[in-house]
């Protein structure tokens, strides 16, 4: 479950999840929620791997997500479905989508980074809950 709340010239991503693989695919979900209007139209034909060395849960929250906007600015790809597993290694992830088709696919805003700012993790009775603050 995830929701965008107002921050300032930014906005937030607020993410619950039972554990963190899910947490860190909700927030995958709920980035590209945020500035693509018409996912549902997204088909997952292509396939990125994303793979991260070990750090703490808020660097490699922060690391996934800014690595996605890096392959939507430069491959031109949105995302529709994301998986994410940890290893020994660090986190390893799927992110499938296709390229931009500017008559099917309608970007509502320009993300230009995934903020240091606010940024947390926190264990919960429920599971996790993280917050993102999104630079626009």
């Amino acid at each position: 479950m995830h929701e965008i709340f107002e921050h300032t010239a930014d906005f937030g991503l607020r993410i619950r999840a039972p554990d963190l693989c899910t947490l860190f695919a909700e927030a995958a979900e709920a980035l590209f929620s945020a500035f693509v209007a018409n996912r549902g139209g997204i088909s997952p034909v292509e396939s990125v791997t994303v793979s991260l060395p070990t750090a703490d849960p808020e660097e490699l929250l922060h690391d996934w997500l800014s690595e996605l906007l890096f392959l939507f600015s430069t491959r031109r790809i949105v995302f529709c479905q994301f998986e994410v597993r940890f290893t020994d290694a660090g986190l390893e992830g799927i992110a499938r989508g296709e390229k931009i088709d500017r008559k099917r696919h309608e970007i509502e805003l320009e993300v230009k980074a995934i903020t240091w700012h606010g940024l947390k993790i926190e264990k919960t009775p429920e599971g996790y809950l993280a917050e993102v603050i999104v630079d626009i």
